[in-house]
């Protein structure tokens, strides 16, 4: 990834569930190279449900990734971001999707249910997904409050946006 990739990554949390409490907390800038990296940095976290990724990228995009052990799940909000991007193209090369690229369609890549199993069904991530008025921060705002750290993730957004 470029210097200006790494610096137009508007957000990059890590969400797990632990001890029956939600955690946020900050990815390490080092792991936001590829799927790969993000993937083996969510590894690291506890929680039977594993550990999830929500990056928001250029006030554009939003990528997911979720890992549970060796199972790696992905959701980019905009495949046509993948030429771009060198996030978006880790993704859709993740997933082994070819993406043709519609600057006036914007669709998404990956797994609709990445965050199922955790009360938000594949349908509503899609309705969400299709609301093209939502900036990426609140779009991953609204997937937090759904899944059930809305106050740990906004908590999150707000010191940070203090500093």
């Amino acid at each position: 990834m470029t210097d200006a990739e790494v610096n137009d990554i508007d957000l990059a949390v890590v969400a797990y569930l632990d001890d029956g409490a939600w955690n946020v907390a900050e990815l390490p800038g080092r792991c936001l190279d590829d799927v790969e990296s993000i993937a083996k940095e969510l590894r690291r976290y506890p929680g039977i449900s594993g550990a999830l990724a929500l990056i928001s990228i250029d006030e554009d995009f939003v990528l997911l990734v979720r890992a549970e052990g060796s199972r790696v799940r992905v959701l980019l909000s905009d495949a046509s971001a993948a030429p771009d991007w060198t996030l978006a193209r880790s993704a859709v090369d993740h997933l082994g999707v070819h993406v043709e690229v519609d600057e006036e369609e914007q669709a998404p890549a990956g797994d609709l249910g990445i965050v199922a199993d955790l009360g938000f069904s594949a349908a509503d991530m899609g309705e969400l997904l299709d609301d093209l008025d939502l900036y990426p921060e609140d779009l991953l705002g609204e997937i937090a409050s759904q899944i059930g750290f809305g106050d740990a993730f906004d908590e999150y957004v707000d010191d940070v946006e203090a500093d």
